[in-house]
């Protein structure tokens, strides 16, 4: 079982942390637009059991994604399952009208601008997220993946050290699904 370890930070200069990123080693990755279509199980609500079911566009390539429950500690960490599909925006729809017709609901679709670094650090491999989400602002998001439970406190430790070496202090613990929800709600009150 894989468990994704991270932490999300809000109100980040995207600019001043490209340039320490890369004096620490890390490599660069293309930016990349990301649009992901949140989905509700018919019969039980993932906001109720702290899960989310998205399927997400990366260019042409898709992937479908579930997240567990968020698990005790001091990052975010939870199971994540990712199973990438065939490419192209015609087999995308395709997925998104299964889902519809067994019942699953679209209730938020969230779309950023993802330009992403990869560092060898503390012995683990971490990648590094710069996100500018539509509507909702700039963000940088640490992560590890732990291989199990035995993993999990090496991978939170090195997410938390690589915060601190970047000097990165405004933890923003809400997913981008729950911020585009609140400022939904906002927006019609």
């Amino acid at each position: 079982m894989s468990f994704e370890v991270e932490v999300k930070y809000r109100d980040v200069d995207h600019d001043r942390l490209a340039d320490a990123l890369r004096a620490l080693g890390a490599e660069a990755v293309a930016g990349v637009d990301q649009e992901d279509s949140y989905l509700n199980h018919p019969a039980r609500d993932f906001a109720a059991t702290n899960e989310a079911f998205r399927l997400r566009r990366v260019g042409h390539d898709n992937r479908v994604t579930y997240k567990g429950p968020k698990e005790a500690g001091p990052t975010k960490t939870r199971e994540e399952i990712e199973i990438p599909f065939d490419a192209g925006p015609e087999r995308y729809e395709e997925l998104a009208r299964m889902f519809d017709r067994l019942g699953f609901r679209r209730v938020a679709v969230v779309r950023k601008r993802r330009t992403s670094f990869r560092l060898r650090f503390e012995d683990l491999d971490l990648e590094i997220a710069l996100d500018r989400a539509e509507g909702l602002g700039d963000f940088a998001e640490i992560e590890a993946l732990a291989h199990g439970r035995d993993d999990l406190p090496n991978a939170q430790q090195a997410v938390l050290d690589l915060a601190a070496k970047l000097g990165l202090t405004a933890v923003e613990p809400r997913s981008y699904l729950r911020m585009h929800m609140e400022a939904r709600e906002r927006a019609g009150s």
